[in-house]
């Protein structure tokens, strides 16, 4: 890891992480959830955020339904905002000012990581290119995060992209509700969003070792759309060496049986035995006694009988009692959970998956812990999500030794902001060249 420096110490100390250093100006979650990652086990995140300096901010993470009350109505913060960007220091910062790109290189040399998820080209246009930043950091990781990556098809990669369109183009959402002629079914949360992050907080990672054995830096390109398509199994091989194209089974699985969601007395479990030992498992439980379903690919042509029989045995039976059962029998059964079964669940509990902490909008809060867990440098919430440019001064003026006249002189010109919670909404800045009217 980079030494601490003297202006480094803006975190705490701690997880496996500490002291690596992490600049991000990404937006709208899988940018952002990378950089919280890294910061969750202990390294210094940066979060640089660009005019307005106000509602409606330029990342619309900040507000994103459901919003957590703050001190005034006015200042009600996204759950979202709450939950995805703790532990990181806020720069309002104008980088398309020139006295804002300068800063925001300065910012680069401080950096081991810079995280991004602009369409492709944006920053080179405001003349902070991978060269442009490679030259005031040689050893810097870029990751650049965006829907359909850096290169290829040009109509592609300008074109925008969110949580849906990279479930959809990569192939994950054909798979995804019952067969036709039901529509595909979403996932009931961003998860292509928080997949892509960690695989750029991953990502990042990677570059960092190898710029720390080589001396070099190098751009880390992390497609949304990519992420799900290498997690999706054997699907292309199933494609390119037997021309299949899969399709939707609705809860069951198109190769492993028994797998799927059965309706117990008091709501839903999941009964999954893949393997040849968990099916003998199984059958004996269920008092299912028909030789021939031992073998795998009879029991996959002929699942009906077998399916009838599981919805018989967990229809009667509560989803304790099935839990219960399953324990008992070596058989992998378990509800359904929603967040209040969740919520009281004694293994959460026990693993301390809920954290409380204070956001500096919301006051004190409950939400997810952290994982995955160390033992011996665990990581951890320091801080909640910062209202922006809480951190302008500690960070320009500490890490980067700016004095405070040049502080000052920032603020004036709006090249730097912040809106702490119960500020007045501020005069609009003045225009500068080239912005127009």
């Amino acid at each position: 890891m980079s030494p601490p420096s003297r202006g480094d110490r803006l975190v705490p100390e701690y997880g496996p992480l500490a002291g690596l250093r992490v600049l991000e100006s990404a937006r709208f979650v899988a940018g952002p959830w990378a950089a919280t990652y890294l910061g969750e086990f202990g390294a210094r995140v940066i979060h640089v955020e660009g005019p307005p300096f106000e509602p409606p901010y330029a990342d619309a993470t900040r507000t994103l339904r459901p919003l957590a009350p703050g001190p005034r109505p006015e200042d009600a913060v996204s759950e979202s905002w709450v939950q995805y960007s703790r532990n990181k220091l806020s720069v309002g910062l104008d980088l398309r000012a020139p006295e804002g790109r300068g800063v925001f290189l300065d910012l680069i040399r401080e950096s081991d990581i810079w995280i991004e998820s602009s369409r492709p080209g944006t920053y080179g246009r405001l003349g902070l290119s991978d060269a442009e930043v490679w030259a005031a950091n040689p050893q810097l990781t870029v990751v650049h995060v965006s829907g359909y990556g850096q290169s290829g098809e040009p109509s592609r990669v300008g074109a925008p992209s969110y949580d849906l369109t990279a479930q959809a183009f990569s192939g994950f959402l054909s798979l995804q509700g019952e067969p036709d002629p039901a529509p595909p079914m979403r996932s009931g949360t961003a998860l292509n969003d928080t997949v892509t992050g960690l695989a750029g907080a991953m990502g990042g990672l990677m570059g960092y070792f190898a710029a720390q054995r080589t001396g070099r830096g190098q751009a880390v390109d992390v497609a949304q759309y990519e992420v799900f398509f290498i997690l999706l199994e054997n699907l292309a091989l199933d494609y390119f060496l037997r021309g299949v194209v899969r399709g939707r089974h609705g809860s069951a699985h198109p190769r492993l049986h028994p797998y799927d969601v059965h309706r117990a007395s008091d709501g839903w479990v999941v009964v999954a035995a893949p393997t040849p030992d968990a099916w003998r498992e199984l059958r004996r439980l269920i008092g299912f006694e028909d030789p021939r379903y031992d073998d795998r690919d009879y029991r996959l042509a002929h699942r009906e009988p077998v399916d009838r029989a599981i919805a018989e045995f967990c229809r009667t039976r509560s989803r304790d009692e099935l839990e219960r059962l399953g324990r008992a029998h070596d058989v992998a059964i378990s509800r359904v959970y929603d967040i209040a079964d969740i919520a009281r669940d004694p293994h959460y509990l026990a693993r301390g998956m809920f954290l409380e902490w204070d956001d500096p909008v919301a006051g004190r809060v409950k939400g997810a812990g952290v994982a995955p867990r160390f033992s011996a440098t665990p990581g951890g919430v320091w801080r909640g999500a910062p209202w922006l440019g809480q951190d302008n001064d500690s960070v320009l003026g500490g890490l980067l030794r700016y004095p405070p006249e040049k502080l000052a002189d920032l603020r004036r010109a709006g090249v730097i902001g912040e809106h702490p919670p119960g500020a007045a909404p501020s005069a609009p800045p003045r225009p500068r060249a080239g912005d127009g009217a």
